[in-house]
């Protein structure tokens, strides 16, 4: 069944706030191996002009999708996630997320189209700090592949 069209530019409310950490940040540099000192030393970081550790630019996909739960589980969308890939990640920087940011994320569904009896779904979170400034925009494009005949 498709997605219902009418859900193009819906926006969801502003999730919590998640508050960054710099053990998080530094477990998240070493599962992607990434050894780069300013997401792990606060004084390598701040030599670089930081204020503190910054976050390797895939961290915030865990906040981003987390929110985009909200969309995913709205039971009017129609969306089977079980039948949901991860078809495409972007993310649009104002400054790096650091520790002790305090963030929040607002979703908008973007697009809603169907390809080959698969439906796709780009979503849009918007990632702001505790002031209000944007820190980052991260756009995800989902998949539900459509069903096998028989199913």
């Amino acid at each position: 069944m498709a997605l219902d069209q009418s859900f193009v530019g819906r926006t969801y409310p502003p999730t919590e706030p998640y508050e960054v950490g710099r053990e998080k940040i530094r477990e998240f540099a070493e599962a992607v191996g990434d050894a780069n000192p300013a997401y792990a030393d606060p004084d390598a970081a701040k030599a670089l002009g930081h204020l503190d550790v910054i976050a390797p630019p895939t961290f915030v996909f865990a906040i981003t999708f987390k929110a985009a739960r909200d969309v995913i589980a709205d039971p009017q969308l129609g969306l089977d996630y079980s039948r949901v890939v991860h078809g495409d990640q972007k993310f649009a920087y104002t400054r790096p997320v650091r520790a002790g940011d305090r963030l929040t994320v607002t979703s908008t569904i973007e697009g809603i189209k169907s390809m080959a009896g698969n439906d796709i779904l780009d979503v849009r979170g918007e990632v702001h700090d505790e002031a209000g400034a944007h820190v980052v925009t991260a756009w995800t494009k989902l998949v539900a592949r459509g069903a096998e005949e028989g199913e």
